[in-house]
């Protein structure tokens, strides 16, 4: 009984550190944060506002919102309210609001 107990808390244990692992925030390195502002300056979207949306990340943004691509880096942006929003596209999540 005590073998299965063990066995059933070890798993218990391994999922919660997985989904731990996979909340934790996205870092962008200082690095890249720099060209991808460098970018954005460059190519300038107009802004634009999304009702019921708040920017926040690991808020969703609607399929609506066309998202940008950044060269070199897996991550989309989008202008909202006047504020860039790095979003991961598979999950359409805000990774981070660049001021």
């Amino acid at each position: 009984m005590s073998m299965r107990l063990s066995t059933a808390a070890a798993g218990f244990l391994l999922l919660a550190g997985i989904g731990a692992a996979a909340a934790q925030d996205v870092v962008i390195e200082p690095e890249q944060e720099t060209v991808i502002r460098e970018y954005v300056k460059k190519q300038p979207l107009a802004s634009v506002k999304i009702p019921g949306v708040e920017l926040n990340i690991g808020s969703t943004l609607p399929e609506t919102v066309e998202l940008r691509e950044v060269p070199n880096t897996k991550y989309r942006y989008v202008v909202v309210d006047n504020r860039t929003v790095m979003v991961d596209p598979g999950t359409r999540k805000i990774i981070k609001v660049i001021e």
